[in-house]
């Protein structure tokens, strides 16, 4: 699909301070693309320079007027990337409890093709929650980069900064945009 809208979530993990290269990437294909941060991204992010490329504001809250209308335009696709462990944790059981998580809530309910990139290390994959919040998101038609057979697998513990620089930022925009021509959007 060329030309679409992307919204991206992105989550406090490192590679959160590449997130630009995801938003090229879309450019790049005739895209626009518009980011939300969670709390703990926000500092891992290159605010100023996400709005230049973007052309809007990076949303971290609700919003603060009341009255006063969203102006994003429909996404045809939703990529949650770099996804924490507690992130992929709370979107499975559906946990909205900032702006970021209820707008990932809302987005998987309205059925947006939805990618998720998780960025976490093997001991926490390891862990049944975990396993069973991707099993349930899954099931739920959500695609996660996650495995042999998706190219991207958990790193060891304590290895995560030499990790970084690997993220599938241009797989995961390839796989949201045939999953928005997939399914219509």
């Amino acid at each position: 699909m060329t030309g679409g809208h992307l919204q991206i979530i992105v989550c406090g993990a490192g590679p959160a301070a590449d997130v630009t290269t995801l938003i090229n990437t879309a450019h790049e294909q005739s895209w626009t693309a518009v980011v939300t941060a969670t709390p703990h991204a926000v500092s891992l992010i290159d605010v100023a320079d996400v709005e230049r490329l973007t052309g809007a504001p990076v949303r971290t809250d609700y919003r603060k007027s009341p009255g006063v209308r969203r102006s994003l335009p429909a996404a045809d696709a939703l990529i949650i990337a770099p996804a924490t462990y507690n992130s992929i944790n709370k979107i499975a059981l559906g946990l909205a409890d900032n702006y970021a998580m209820t707008s990932i809530a809302e987005l998987i309910g309205g059925q947006v093709p939805t990618v998720i990139v998780p960025f976490v290390n093997t001991a926490l994959a390891a862990r049944l929650p975990f396993r069973r919040a991707v099993t349930s998101l899954r099931d739920e038609g959500v695609h996660i980069l996650l495995g042999s057979a998706e190219g991207w697998e958990p790193h060891p513990p304590g290895s995560g900064n030499d990790r970084q620089s690997e993220f599938p930022w241009v797989t995961a925009f390839k796989t949201a945009a045939e999953q928005a021509v997939r399914y219509g959007a």
